[in-house]
């Protein structure tokens, strides 16, 4: 549990940075992928990470954030980016082909659209995580014997 306590915290300051931001740094890429949960060296070792390097090299912040939602997150998917009032509205769903309403989704706005795919992008991963903490079992697992089992309590 105290992972998960201090997991959330992360994501919670990963957001607060992502709201503040002006523009999108290699920094804050590579602390959305720390606090996402996903580990950099091994994939910056697997050479999966070297498009979004050289994306972020070459100034296309908007390719690099949609990269990393692609490595990161695969089920995801860009549903909605509108610009309205000036600010962009970002929402990933799972089931891009049903109506918003029926499909669950990470929505996120900020002035800045590479930050607005970000900031979905680490909403998304918290509901991964949150969807991964209410599928886990609450009584432990036990690895099956062979014999006997043999209650000794007394319920008398």
């Amino acid at each position: 549990m105290l992972f998960v306590c201090e997991h959330e915290d992360s994501l919670d300051r990963l957001t607060e940075r992502l709201r503040l931001a002006p523009a999108l740094t290699p920094d804050l890429v590579t602390s959305a992928m720390a606090a996402a949960g996903i580990r950099f060296a091994a994939l910056n070792a697997a050479g999966k990470t070297a498009r979004i390097d050289k994306l972020i090299k070459a100034g296309a912040c908007t390719d690099a954030a949609l990269a990393l939602i692609e490595l990161a997150l695969p089920a995801w998917k860009l549903g909605r980016l509108v610009y309205q009032d000036g600010e962009w509205l970002c929402s990933l769903c799972k089931q891009p082909n049903l109506p918003a309403v029926l499909d669950e989704t990470a929505d996120a706005s900020h002035e800045v659209l590479p930050l607005a795919i970000l900031s979905a992008f680490v909403e998304a991963r918290r509901r991964a995580f949150a969807a991964r903490e209410t599928n886990s079992p609450t009584a432990p697992r036990v690895r099956p014997t062979s014999g006997y089992a043999v209650n000794c309590d007394n319920f008398a």
